[in-house]
């Protein structure tokens, strides 16, 4: 898969958030994490541009056809690395010491702390994605999903990216769970 396989997946139909626009949005907090070395930022930025390559909604393997794609398609050096790192977008959930773990997955969630307007434009986008399912059926379902953030006693496992977006992450989730459970 060349780059232009890679942008014409991300501009598929249906893709109303996970989209180029994201890939693009988390390459610019990549490019503000101060700290990283070379191989690190290859890395971080390897597993961006992959880790929502496949996107179906109606499938729950998306992240690991996505780091499957990503092991056969970047350099050897660091497939093992990047397709770890994607896998951790499933669930979100970093051990204390993965640094670089911890970077993507406060790039990728950093969407939840964004201003209000632009963060509802994100749940309106997310909705359109998931317009398969019954409004009763989302509902739960994505106010389970939001629970299961609020609750984590840090939403961004990187530090810096929790005390920039922590706070306002945490606003948007309570105004989008009331939404929800109205």
């Amino acid at each position: 898969m060349d780059q232009d396989a890679l942008i014409a997946a991300y501009n598929a139909p249906g893709r109303h958030y996970h989209n180029l626009a994201h890939i693009s949005d988390c390459l610019v907090k990549l490019a503000h994490v101060d700290g990283l070395s070379d191989a690190e930022r290859d890395i971080l930025g390897e597993a961006i541009w992959w880790h929502d390559v496949v996107y179906d909604p109606s499938r729950p393997d998306n992240e690991e056809l996505s780091a499957q794609l990503a092991e056969a398609h970047v350099g050897p050096e660091i497939a093992r690395e990047v397709g770890r790192l994607i896998r951790l977008t499933k669930t979100h959930q970093v051990e204390p010491a993965d640094r670089l773990g911890a970077i993507l997955i406060s790039i990728d969630l950093s969407i939840l702390g964004a201003e209000p307007a632009r963060y509802d434009a994100y749940a309106a986008a997310i909705r359109q994605e998931y317009a398969h399912v019954p409004e009763s059926d989302y509902r739960a379902g994505r106010a389970n999903v939001l629970r299961q953030f609020a609750a984590r006693p840090f939403i961004f496992p990187d530090a810096g990216f929790a005390e920039a977006y922590d706070r306002q992450a945490r606003e948007n989730l309570a105004r989008e769970l009331a939404a929800l459970t109205q």
